[in-house]
């Protein structure tokens, strides 16, 4: 009892510590998975409440405010959040970002933006998005936010101000490019990283800097709350409180601001490639890359983080033109004589001049644009948001659209024969009839969560079978012609997103999420034909697995290169192109292998006998 009455004084000590002059005081909403309807709904109003009738300088809203990042969600959420009375700052999370109708962008146009920066007294609070962006993979900071971060620090950080950095995800490993963050905020007197994510809370520690993990709104067994910090600038002291909805506030944390983290930061050297390949980045762009690259004789195309479609010379990456979107990219531009076609997040699918750059023509969709398109035969074939659709590029001419989608495509399609088939985040595999866009079946694996869709898995399609994998973790084969299940392995490799195919269709590769490269039988039984470790470790980037010129190249969340001999079975090397995911694998008709890697560059791969 005693021990109980000197902690509560304790912590009403400090608590009323922060009603002083000189404290900065915040609450902190993360992790509200707000939903019209749900629970969260009215426990989101009820802490919005309490917020408001408590003396505070401002509140941080970081991250997961929804749980599919729906135009309905989002609108809703902000419809709650908009009565907080105090200054609000707002980012989003992995829900709003992985999931997004409106590829990201709905997002900011409620908000304004997806990072603010603001100072209360001489302390400056800045605040990132970190995706994942629009597939699965790890946090990313964008290439343009870590420059922005930067730059707006080495501005508003005067001597004697105080930095607390906030983010969704922690500074460790969740962030494929932590290590970019963390050397930037080393060079400003950071005192805390604040974020949610888990629905925990921590303490730890990262190169010096101190992080915290808060809670989320809903902590299970009717615990719903929120998060107080206080910050005592002037004796250098973080408190944390936890505050469950109807009572007083518990101190859970009080730490010293330290600032004695100014350690180096390892630098890891890349390894030579075997005699024979040369791996070369050819670009280096100022945002992120989401999307694969298209290459022609001369050109490299790819869509970035600010909205640019660029053209560069694959050889020397110099740039030849670029064209502006109001929106991310996420759909490599697709290739044709005279125009590239670019699908864009903000509703559109535009013709672009090949040679200047310079718009020709454009239609306006009824949602964004997030799949990869194929020109073949002059004709494009184009998945959107609830309809796939063929268009006559030459003549700008809607041939077809099949509309009974019930979600938005993400892979591109594969076109073989008369058929089209193609995979949709509404839980179904379809092959459509390449004239006229009937629906020749549809396929789905039993399950009713859009989560578990074949959406962004290229197809192997062989002349009898197709071969999927899906985040359900399961390899399948379906009837061709008439989109029966032939076999479905038993979930025995964890297969996911990877996907790719033999030279002469008899195996599927597949990438598992232990880091391996297995291969299947296209055959009509499931068979594993042999499987390798490719070095990668826990990895689900879906990135397309290619078969070229006898040699299987595998691409990682994690930037790493892995090479495998198709006739020996054996990993021939790995290499470190980065440390984001990797796209996808493009061969120009030289035979050059070329990839984008999320943190914004491209890379050559080639092989000489």
């Amino acid at each position: 009892m005693i021990k109980r009455l000197i902690a509560l004084v304790v912590t009403l000590m400090a608590w009323a510590l922060c009603l002083q002059a000189g404290v900065v005081r915040l609450a902190i909403l993360s992790d509200v998975h707000v939903t019209p309807g749900n629970d969260n709904e009215g426990k989101l109003r009820e802490a919005v409440a309490e917020i408001n009738a408590i003396d505070l300088d401002a509140v941080l809203m970081t991250g997961d405010l929804t749980n599919e990042g729906s135009d309905e969600q989002l609108v809703n959420v902000k419809g709650i959040l908009d009565s907080v009375t105090h200054p609000l700052y707002v980012i989003p999370g992995n829900h709003e970002n992985n999931w997004s109708q409106s590829a990201c962008k709905t997002f900011n146009d409620l908000w304004g933006s997806d990072r603010f920066v603001f100072t209360v007294d001489d302390l400056v609070v800045v605040g990132l998005n970190c995706g994942p962006f629009m597939k699965m993979g790890d946090g990313h900071i964008k290439q343009e936010d870590l420059l922005w971060l930067d730059s707006t620090l080495n501005v508003m950080v005067k001597p004697g101000m105080r930095v607390l950095s906030v983010n969704h995800y922690p500074i460790l490993d969740d962030l494929d490019n932590y290590r970019a963050y963390v050397d930037i905020l080393k060079r400003y007197p950071v005192i805390t990283h604040q974020c949610g994510h888990y629905h925990r809370w921590r303490l730890y520690e990262t190169d010096g800097i101190n992080g915290v993990m808060v809670r989320a709104l809903d902590m299970g067994g009717g615990n719903y709350g929120y998060t107080l910090m206080t910050i005592d600038l002037d004796r250098q002291w973080i408190y944390i409180y936890n505050k469950v909805l109807g009572k007083e506030p518990e101190q859970i944390y009080a730490y010293h601001i330290n600032l004695d983290y100014y350690s180096p930061i390892d630098k890891q050297e890349p390894v030579a490639v075997p005699a024979g390949f040369d791996v070369k980045c050819v670009v280096a762009d100022n945002a992120s890359i989401f999307t694969r690259v298209a290459v022609d004789d001369r050109n490299l195309y790819f869509g970035n983080s600010l909205g640019y479609c660029k053209a560069v010379d694959k050889l020397t990456g110099a740039l030849r033109w670029q064209y502006k979107t109001d929106g991310m990219l996420f759909s490599r531009p697709a290739v044709s004589d005279k125009f590239i076609i670019l699908p864009t997040s903000d509703r559109r699918l535009v013709w672009l001049d090949k040679k200047s750059g310079k718009p020709k023509w454009q239609y306006n969709a009824g949602g964004p644009y997030v799949a990869d398109g194929l020109v073949l035969g002059g004709i494009l074939y184009q998945g959107g948001y609830k309809v796939f659709q063929a268009w006559d590029v030459k003549r700008h001419r809607l041939l077809w659209q099949y509309d009974s989608i019930n979600n938005y495509c993400q892979a591109a399609p594969v076109v073989d024969g008369n058929d089209v088939i193609f995979g949709a985040w509404d839980t179904h595999l379809r092959s459509l009839d390449r004239r006229t866009g009937a629906l020749r079946w549809k396929w789905n694996n039993g399950k009713a969560v859009n989560l578990y869709s074949p959406g962004n898995v290229v197809p192997v399609v062989t002349p009898q079978r197709v071969i999927i994998v899906a985040p359900d973790r399961i390899a399948t084969a379906i009837d061709r012609q008439t989109g029966e299940q032939i076999w479905r392995e038993k979930n025995e490799n964890k297969v996911r997103e990877s996907l790719g195919r033999s030279a002469d269709g008899k195996v599927a590769y597949a990438k598992t999420m232990d880091g391996e490269l297995v291969a299947m039988s296209t055959g009509d039984r499931y068979e594993l034909l042999w499987k390798v470790d490719l070095g990668f470790g826990y990895d689900h980037a879906p990135c397309i697995v290619l078969e070229h010129d006898g040699f299987i190249y595998c691409g990682s969340r994690r930037g790493m290169l892995a090479v495998v001999n198709a006739a020996t079975h054996q990993l021939e090397f790995t290499y470190r192109m980065g440390t984001s995911e990797v796209n996808g694998f493009e061969v120009d008709n030289n035979g050059a292998i070329y990839c984008s890697l999320i943190e914004g560059t491209i890379y050559r791969i080639t092989h000489h006998q």
